[in-house]
Order: C-alpha cells, then structure tokens, then sequence
C-alpha cells in the first residue's frame, strides 16, 4: 500500500495505543509521517507497538498513561513535547471494558470506572493536550466512540452511555476550539474483529460468522479500517470536518437487519 504523507512534520499522542484498534491507528499515523508518542495503560504495550512503528524506519516513543488521573495525562503530554517538540494531533483510544449487567447487577465502582476511563479520560488528556495544539498552530482531536453510541443494546449500560455522551462532548470540544484551529470528531467503529471484541463471541472465527451478517457489508471492521478513518480525520484531507461523527460500521446503524445465507439482506 502506498502511504500519502499527508501527516508529515505532525506529532501525535495516542492512548490506549497498546491495543489493536490503537496500535493499528499509531502504525498508520507513522507511516503517513507524523511522529508518533504510544501511550497505553501497559508500558510494555505501549512500547511493543513504537518499537513496530520503529521497526519500519519511522519515528515513535512510548509512555505509560492512565487516563482516569490528570497527572498521569499531563505527565504523557509533557513527555511528548519533550520527545518531539511540539503536540498537534490526539487520538483517544483507551476504552474500559465491563460485564453485562443492568442497574441491579453492575456495581457502581463499575459504572464509574466506564465514566472515568471513556469519557472523563478524554477529558482529561485533551485538557493538557490543547493548550499544546493552540501553541503548534492548530491540530485535530480524534476520539474513538462506538456504534453503541447510536444504538442500545440490553446490558450494555455503562458502554453505550459513555459512548453517547463521547459523541457529544466531542461535539462541543470543536466548537470551543475552532478558533484556534483545532478540529475534534469522533469515530463509531462498528464490530471490529480483535481478540478483545471476539471474547464475548468465542473467538475471533465465531465472532466473524455471527457478527458479519449483522452488517450490511457482510463483515466485520478491520483495524485498518478505523487506522485509515483516523488518518483521514487528523489530515489535511479533513481540514473542513469538525464536530461530526465518522460512522465506519459497514452499514450496521443504517442497517439493523441481517445478511441471509442468500447474501441478501433482510429485516
């Protein structure tokens, strides 16, 4: 595949980038030029995927974070500046996971931790990263939010809420910072197949054939899938998109329905 360069001279911070979603977005950034800062929960995650990104020639550092705590945030901030001099794109990847459960059944320290890590998190880094993107001049903020940000599913309270209000937090992040050039946009990957995805399912093989058809494409995403989403939205190419939603579901939202053994689409 032949890379565009489109983020050359750009320096980006990417949590939860230790995973696949997010190692696959580091990669991608990297080979579109920017120099990349890993950040991950797990420090031995977050350098696995700089030292991959180094692998290929090209620019990354690595740095633990966790999102929920605001000196953990900064300290990731400052460790960039100080790696490459400047900030001007932040990707916000880390996501917490939680069991099924209903208002009875969860536990609040798990509705609150959800908050905490997907929404406050992003909260949090951007507070310390956009004081960084106004003195480079401008930049982009992408956030990572879910189908189940658009849709409800039956025990899944903490995720799609968190994710909702992601969309719209993320909708108001842009219009506070248009001024100083910073765009912000959310991304709602549909199912991606990863292995943390796929645990609900059984495995990655399980997860493909029941939630392929789900999806009018009749598949499930890729990381690359969202990696070039999240290229798109921190390039130039997107100078003009800010305060949108870049739904990259294969149909899902649109669809509800599901893909016969006929590959035709039904309700």
């Amino acid at each position: 595949m032949t890379y565009l360069g489109r983020l050359t001279g750009r320096v980006a911070l990417i949590t939860g980038g230790g995973g696949e979603i997010g190692c696959a977005i580091a990669l991608r950034l990297a080979r579109e030029g920017a120099r990349v800062m890993v950040g991950d929960l797990y420090h031995d995650k977050a350098e696995a995927a700089a030292n991959a990104i180094r692998a290929q020639g090209l620019e990354a550092g690595s740095v633990q974070i966790d999102v929920r705590f605001e000196d953990s945030a900064k300290a990731a901030v400052e460790k960039t500046i100080g790696t490459f001099g400047s900030l001007t794109t932040l990707v916000n990847v880390a996501a917490a996971v939680t069991p099924d459960g209903n208002a009875e059944t969860l536990s609040l320290e798990l509705w609150e931790n959800a908050i905490r890590v997907n929404l406050t998190g992003a909260f949090i880094m951007c507070k310390y990263a956009t004081p960084q993107m106004r003195k480079a001049g401008g930049g982009a903020i992408v956030n990572i939010a879910s189908q189940l940000g658009h849709l409800s599913v039956a025990g899944r309270s903490p995720y799609c809420t968190t994710k909702a209000a992601l969309i719209k937090y993320t909708e108001v992040l842009a219009m506070d910072y248009a001024r100083d050039n910073i765009r912000a946009n959310t991304i709602s990957p549909g199912f991606i197949l990863t292995e943390r995805s796929s645990r609900r399912s059984g495995g990655k093989e399980n997860a493909s054939r029941i939630q392929g058809p789900k999806h009018l494409l009749n598949r499930p995403g890729s990381v690359e899938d969202i990696a070039a989403g999240a290229a798109y939205l921190a390039s130039d190419d997107a100078a003009f998109v800010t305060g949108t939603d870049l739904l990259i579901d294969g149909g899902y939202v649109t669809f509800k329905g599901v893909i016969g053994p006929d590959g035709k689409p039904t309700m």
